[in-house]
């Protein structure tokens, strides 16, 4: 069954601020799609948007899940993530205090996950075999790559259709970023997982992306059809590479 989601004419800000000027963009059934733009251009907005902690001035927000269109304005965020959507934050946002397997169970407070609890932790403890090790170990001690991989398997203890990740090289060292993109696209294609990844590292970005757009102080100004498409681009060369 297809999962998909459709942003149009999206507009949000806090306050007299505005951030999002008429975004449109598509991740459709099982794609990767990723939101490229630097620190400050809006990403993170149009993810809290997306998971209904911002709420929108104008446009709209819809998702498929299971064959079934559910429109995300006015939704709190628990109600989406009950739909089957689950967010990878910036920054991880892990308990620090409460142990891996702790962590891990919060994930899986929607009714949908809770029936499959002991699946999805032997599914965390498979993906990520230091979890396992580490079960008893508060989050908070961990390193930072440790903790994106119990970040990532946090949210997929929630069971989700739709993955979206929130700059998920913040803070790791390059060898890092490189393992967590490449769990992402593990994840991904073993889970038929529909994602959006806003990131701002354009190599490791493209590895795994199907296509994106890129994001320039609040306006999507490329879209890209393809990872080919995304790296001859003359914005992104001038955003990314300097040339």
């Amino acid at each position: 069954m297809a999962n998909s989601l459709r942003i149009e004419e999206l507009s949000a800000g806090y306050g007299a601020i505005q951030v999002l000027n008429g975004i449109s963009l598509a991740v459709n059934d099982g794609e990767t799609v990723t939101l490229l733009g630097t620190n400050g251009n809006g990403k993170s907005t149009l993810i809290k948007c997306i998971m209904g902690m911002v709420r929108p001035s104008a446009g709209s927000i819809t998702a498929v899940i299971d064959d079934i269109k559910h429109d995300l304005i006015g939704k709190a965020p628990e109600q989406i993530v009950d739909l089957g959507i689950a967010l990878v934050p910036e920054g991880r946002r892990l308990f620090p205090r409460l142990s891996v397997e702790e962590n891990l169970l919060l994930g899986a407070y929607r009714p949908a996950a809770r029936a499959r609890i002991a699946d999805n932790m032997a599914f965390c403890f498979e993906a990520f075999p230091i979890l396992k090790e580490r079960r008893t170990q508060l989050a908070g001690s961990m390193s930072g790559g440790e903790q994106q991989m119990l970040a990532l398997a946090r949210a997929l203890m929630t069971a989700p259709k739709i993955l979206l990740i929130d700059e998920p090289s913040v803070g790791l060292a390059p060898i890092l970023v490189i393992n967590t993109i490449d769990k992402i696209r593990e994840l991904k294609d073993r889970y038929g997982l529909t994602v959006l990844m806003a990131e701002q590292n354009f190599n490791q970005a493209i590895r795994i992306a199907d296509r994106g757009y890129v994001i320039v102080h609040g306006r999507i100004e490329f879209e890209g059809a393809s990872r080919e498409a995304l790296a001859s681009n003359d914005l992104i060369h001038k955003l990314y590479m300097g040339l």
